[in-house]
């Protein structure tokens, strides 16, 4: 098991290099200059002069590149071009709401999906079944932006003064603020990444709100999250869905489960202890690319909800020519992508206990 985590830490080094010098050209290639971008009717030939010297831009490109690989090996990806903050302030601040609504689109989509494909397995080609799988088409087939709006309008217009209600955008309602742990902790002997991770926390308004123990922030941003979790969540937990069933079927009909079944277990526990257990491999597939997918970013959904998240940030970095926001984030999602991957070969193992990690 160690040797293999060593070997992926290690194949992991050429990984982050290529992810860097790809997302360095790619970025590159976009068309458009900064300068024209950002100046508009001000670009001038001597301030895009100036401009670029500031921010490195005339220099030879290997010179560039060598230079953004050693900043970021210490976790400095510079300033943004047209906020003119640390890049790093934007990553804390726009990651944490990404990763709250990707835990609460997976809780929903993983919970509601399995659920639904073991009981079609179980109910093979009844009612149930027919209309879990028809229903489990439509929500693969269904617009992000379609079925947003469909949310928004329903439980935010129709239900409006009904107690089934739920806030259709922001994060928190107008009147409601949590304290932020920056201004609660002490942060001047920390180092850099510490008082990121901080700042990382602070700008989460769950587990800030949990923190804080303000119980009436946790509920009201758990209530904000209800909508886009869901809009999120509909494509992934139809997959899941689909994926379950053919999956649990598979294992239905092998000889162990009708060994058990004649042992006189009790139907429960066959289904749940032996044959999801041995079914759970191309499930946890299914689910760790879909957490990668989410936290990169919601963009659509993002923008329906009018949250600050990853990809909303993301689209208006690329518009701008804000080279070193759209390579760290693109950096930081592709890592995430790494380490979701390892923790799901992992989670083989365990799971099957025929699986050998050497």
């Amino acid at each position: 098991m160690f040797q293999f985590l060593y070997r992926r830490l290690i194949l992991l080094l050429p990984v982050l290099l290529g992810i860097l010098l790809v997302t360095f050209a790619l970025v590159r290639l976009i068309p458009g200059d900064p300068c024209l971008v950002m100046l508009g009717e001000r670009a001038t030939q001597e301030k895009c002069r100036e401009f670029k010297e500031r921010f490195g831009l005339n220099d030879n490109i290997m010179v560039q590149f060598t230079r953004y690989v050693a900043n970021a090996a210490r976790g400095d990806f510079g300033d943004s071009i047209r906020d003119h903050r640390p890049v790093a302030d934007i990553l804390a601040e726009r990651l944490p709401f990404t990763f709250e609504l990707t835990m609460g689109a997976m809780l929903f989509s993983t919970t509601v999906g399995i659920t639904l494909g073991i009981v079609s397995a179980v109910k093979r080609n009844s009612v149930i079944d027919v209309v879990t799988m028809i229903g489990a088409n439509i929500g693969v087939s269904m617009p992000v932006f379609w079925l947003g709006l469909m949310l928004a309008y329903v439980f935010a217009l129709l239900l409006r003064d009904t107690p089934f209600f739920i806030p259709p955008s922001g994060r928190l309602t107008p009147g409601i603020s949590i304290m932020s742990l920056e201004e609660s902790w002490s942060l001047e002997d920390l180092s850099g990444f510490a008082k990121f991770f901080i700042a990382f926390l602070s700008h989460s308004a769950l587990f800030a709100s949990l923190m804080t123990l303000n119980w009436e922030a946790f509920r009201d941003a758990l209530w904000h999250l209800l909508l886009p979790s869901v809009a999120v969540g509909t494509i992934p937990l139809s997959i899941i869905a689909r994926m379950t069933r053919s999956s649990m079927l598979e294992v239905l009909n092998l000889d162990y489960i009708r060994t058990a079944r004649a042992k006189g277990l009790k139907s429960v526990t066959v289904i749940l202890k032996h044959a999801l257990r041995n079914a759970l491999i191309p499930i946890v597939t299914v689910i760790g690319l879909q957490v990668g997918a989410l936290l990169s970013g919601a963009v659509l959904t993002e923008t329906i909800f009018s949250l600050p998240g990853v990809g909303t940030q993301l689209i208006y970095s690329i518009l701008a020519r804000d080279y070193p926001v759209v390579q760290a984030f693109t950096v930081v999602i592709a890592l995430i992508f790494v380490v979701v991957n390892l923790i799901t070969d992992f989670s083989y193992a365990y799971l099957d206990p025929r699986i050998r990690v050497h």
